[in-house]
């Protein structure tokens, strides 16, 4: 990404801007540990990268060349080196909080600044064309702020490409009225409970459909699309019903929004 992306040189790795320092060196700091712990995935899974790249392609062809586009929370870089290989006329910058995952992703060739993703990112106002942020807001303690952040660093008419794990995806809705714990939910950043898998993910808000766009207009994000997505860990044999849900967004295992900052 060009000159107006870059991060502020004296801003960038201070503890303002990064949550696992803000508290001191010393400070115990829950969050942060489960994100630096080599254990967690960094990475959403190629289905939902691959699809994300695609509604990113399709909005690129709209704009001229070189756009900025931003990746907030870009994990370990996948999801990026994908678009950005789709994409190759663009500038790409991927934003993280945890070294070990920028270091994956510098590892494919991807432009990183680490940076806190809920505090004030280290971009001018008005100076990206997209910002993309896939399976991030889910893990985020602040929401507000985050998407707040979205909107002051884009262009008059830039887009937010955000994906996010449905609550209402269709086999939550059967496991709720058995009065089991929704896929993708936490309760607990140590281990599962209550639900089906093993995998801690870390996600500390969920949303449906419905609150997602209204969450983001309350932010001056129109959504002007909304797509379902697969989700990797569904049982083979129920797979192709989950595909079949990917038509009916409200019901899909995974949420894709392009919203449009007015």
């Amino acid at each position: 990404m060009s000159a107006p992306a870059a991060p502020r040189t004296d801003q960038a790795h201070g503890p303002a801007h990064d949550p696992a320092r803000a508290a001191g060196p010393a400070a115990a700091n829950p969050l942060r540990d489960f994100y630096e712990d080599p254990a967690v995935p960094a990475s959403s899974g190629p289905d939902r990268a691959y699809r994300q790249a695609e509604m990113l392609a399709d909005l690129l062809a709209a704009l001229p060349a070189p756009a900025r586009i931003l990746d907030v929370g870009c994990g370990d870089g996948f999801a990026t080196s994908v678009a950005a290989r789709r994409n190759d006329f663009h500038h790409f910058v991927g934003l993280d909080w945890s070294a070990p995952s920028l270091a994956q992703a510098a590892a494919r060739g991807v432009t990183v600044v680490r940076a806190g993703l809920d505090a004030p990112l280290p971009v001018r106002s008005g100076s990206v064309d997209v910002v993309i942020m896939s399976e991030v807001i889910e893990h985020l303690v602040d929401t507000d702020s985050a998407v707040e952040e979205a909107h002051r660093v884009l262009r008059p008419g830039g887009s937010l490409l955000l994906s996010t794990p449905n609550l209402a995806a269709w086999y939550n809705r059967g496991l709720l009225a058995l009065g089991i714990q929704p896929v993708f939910s936490e309760v607990s950043l140590r281990s599962v409970f209550g639900r089906p898998g093993s995998q801690v993910a870390g996600h500390l808000h969920m949303f449906t459909r419905r609150a997602l766009v209204e969450f983001l207009a309350a932010y001056g994000l129109e959504c002007v699309r909304v797509a379902g997505a697969r989700y990797h860990d569904v049982p083979a044999v129920l797979r192709p019903l989950d595909l079949i849900f990917c038509h009916w967004p409200s019901a899909a295992s995974i949420l894709l929004v392009q919203a449009r900052k007015a």
